[in-house]
């Protein structure tokens, strides 16, 4: 037993004053002569005897009375030694795509906020947060609407990134029990949290489960072989149940205009394959029908009607190489002989190739500096032999570049920068056993940029990076049989594709994109980027012949967007929610012990109740005061 006012218990010690009234009378008897006493002797004995027991009746009766009073005083209680201990309230709610798990009732999510607001104390304070959202020091009556409108949401905190969150809720009281209630239904990907980083802090973990844990869903989008008429678009599904196959729906916009069935394989993988017209443009969603998780049901992607890439090749060297490779589907070449070119020309284009110039007017190289000012991409290759005076006015613009001594010796190129860039997609795995190109002669280069392509000796034959490259040999077939290399195609062609960031077929939200619009924007506007009625300005960039933007935050759901200026429609672009909240594959949290570990929010807040439950007991000490009060009446009154 435990007392709220324990200094009071010193009050016992008035239990004494009864005692010395009892035991020292302070009346005093005188003693009186009387005849005839004889025959009332034995009365008189009895009669002392009866007094006397009356006293101590009531001296205990009283004593019980005092000491009844002073412990209900002292207000007595049963409880947990951290009862009474000040305590703070934190809850995580999982709003993730995965809590769209449906059981009997409804989601797991709509189940998790009707039972939070079933089973929180009305007047309880707490601070909630979900993976978007946060409440400070509410009650449940507050964010009432909230909750029952909570949205679900492609972003998933770690359980690292919870417990920090949840930290800065806390107070930094030291002598608060700090709870923290996890209500989640834990997929593998959050990971357990190794230990809590707060002193005195519970962390409780509620698994929300669902009894279906199957779910279809399409992964990726992707063309898989063009023609000159046709192109095939190819969509990858996966499947966690039992299934053979599974329609799937194409539409263009809101029309449908093909619908195939999915078959799926021994690992719950199918591709389902559609042809389309090649040049028409498609504002494309497929879709699939699935009781489980909602969000992968549909995937966006737009193809729009190819910007060409504008590229400008001066030089008096054969192009016939760059002809075969900047094609007029997807590149407009221009082939300029130096002394023919209007600089002026240079800036329309997005890339610009000295092709072999003995020299590089300084005309030239003022325009060209401009032209890589404004976001254009430059590259240079030298001949056999050039004007060195003229190439190193120019080149240390460019990481500090500077062409050193000829070195007229055969080397082979054989070690690629696999990991650069410009190689993305290029390679499925690294190789060691190509046949390597070689040169006849090449030239030193000192310089700070990083090295894409290097001969045998570890000298760079190739280096750039931000849309300038400088070869450090002739390609000319004299001088090299680089051209003749199968990687010589996708080297220039990642060159020319990189110099004007073209929309993919879609993105995904959360992570950064970039993308270039081929547009000239007066000086004063921006492009907007609006989808019905929502609408938003993306961060961007103006150069002379594109704008450049960038999205992060915006947008922050899936879709078709319009890229705008003003009210004129230039292109689309297409976001979709990464898949990874698709894999309903869930932590056993029966390693994190049964203490910590409830199986529905209710079990744990009556936990919590009965562990902050404390039983007073100061009624019970009153109500035995005033049942000896009542005995010592009776005694009075009764006891002869």
């Amino acid at each position: 037993m435990q007392f709220k006012y324990p200094e009071l218990l010193w009050a016992l010690f008035l239990l004494l004053i009864p005692i010395i009234i009892h035991l020292f009378q302070l009346r005093k008897f005188k003693v009186t002569p009387f005849t005839n006493l004889k025959f009332l002797q034995k009365v008189i004995s009895k009669s002392r005897k009866s007094n006397q027991l009356k006293k101590w009746l009531l001296l205990a009766t009283r004593m019980l009375l005092m000491a009844m009073l002073v412990l209900a005083f002292a207000q007595p209680y049963f409880a947990n030694e951290t009862a009474l201990v000040e305590k703070e309230t934190v809850i995580y709610l999982d709003d993730s795509f995965s809590m769209q798990a449906r059981t009997t009732e409804g989601s797991l999510l709509s189940n998790a906020v009707q039972e939070l607001i079933k089973v929180v104390p009305p007047e309880s304070t707490f601070s909630l947060f979900t993976n978007t959202k946060t409440f400070r020091d509410i009650t449940v009556k507050d964010i009432q609407n909230d909750l029952l409108s909570l949205p679900f949401t492609s972003q998933q905190l770690k359980l690292e990134e919870i417990s920090l969150r949840a930290n800065s809720l806390f107070t930094e009281q030291e002598h608060t029990i700090k709870d923290l209630i996890l209500l989640s239904d834990f997929q593998k990907s959050m990971a357990l949290e190794s230990q809590d980083s707060i002193a005195n802090r519970r962390t409780h973990y509620v698994q929300l489960t669902t009894t279906d844990k199957t779910n279809i869903g399409i992964d990726s989008v992707y063309i898989s072989t063009i023609t000159p008429e046709v192109l095939e678009l190819d969509a990858e599904l996966f499947s966690d149940a039992e299934l053979k196959s599974t329609p799937v729906s194409l539409f263009n916009g809101d029309t449908l205009i093909a619908k195939t069935a999915a078959t799926f394989d021994s690992n719950g993988k199918a591709v389902v394959t559609f042809s389309l017209a090649r040049n028409k443009p498609i504002k494309g969603r497929i879709e699939i029908s699935d009781t489980g998780l909602l969000y992968d049901n549909q995937f966006y992607f737009n193809i729009d009607e190819r910007t060409k890439v504008k590229v400008l090749a001066i030089g008096n060297a054969s192009s016939d190489y760059l002809s075969r490779i900047f094609t007029e589907d997807e590149f407009q070449l221009e082939l300029y002989r130096p002394n023919a070119l209007n600089y002026s020309r240079i800036s329309e284009q997005n890339m610009v190739v000295l092709n072999e110039l003995v020299s590089i007017p300084v005309a030239l190289q003022n325009a060209l500096r401009s032209f890589k000012t404004e976001g254009g991409t430059i590259i240079v290759i030298p001949p056999k032999s050039i004007d060195t005076a003229s190439y190193n006015l120019f080149l240390p613009s460019f990481f500090g570049s500077i062409f050193q001594q000829e070195q007229p010796q055969m080397r082979k190129i054989t070690n690629i920068a696999f990991s650069h860039p410009l190689f993305a997609n290029v390679f499925e795995k690294r190789v060691s056993n190509f046949q390597p190109p070689t040169v006849a002669s090449y030239y030193k280069i000192k310089t700070n940029a990083s090295s894409l392509l290097s001969y045998d000796n570890g000298a760079p034959f190739l280096v750039g990076q931000d849309g300038t490259y400088i070869f450090t040999a002739s390609i000319a077939t004299e001088n090299s049989n680089f051209k003749g290399w199968p990687l010589v195609v996708p080297i220039f062609y990642n060159m020319g594709v990189n110099s004007l960031k073209l929309p993919r077929l879609y993105e995904v939200l959360g992570n950064a994109t970039q993308m270039d619009v081929a547009v000239k924007l007066p000086k004063d506007d921006i492009l907007k980027v609006t989808q019905e009625a929502f609408e938003f300005i993306p961060q961007q960039r103006s150069f002379a012949n594109k704008v450049s933007l960038r999205f992060s935050e915006n947008p922050s759901y899936d879709g078709i967007f319009t890229i705008q200026n003003k009210t004129t429609d230039i292109q689309r672009i297409s976001f979709n929610y990464p898949r990874n909240e698709s894999d309903l594959t869930y932590l056993d949290m029966t390693a994190i012990g049964s203490e910590n570990s409830k199986n529905s929010i209710a079990s744990l807040f009556q936990s919590l109740e009965n562990d902050a439950k404390v039983d007073e007991l100061w009624k019970w000490f009153v109500i035995f005061a005033a049942l000896f009060l009542v005995a010592e009446m009776l005694i009075q009154k009764y006891f002869k």
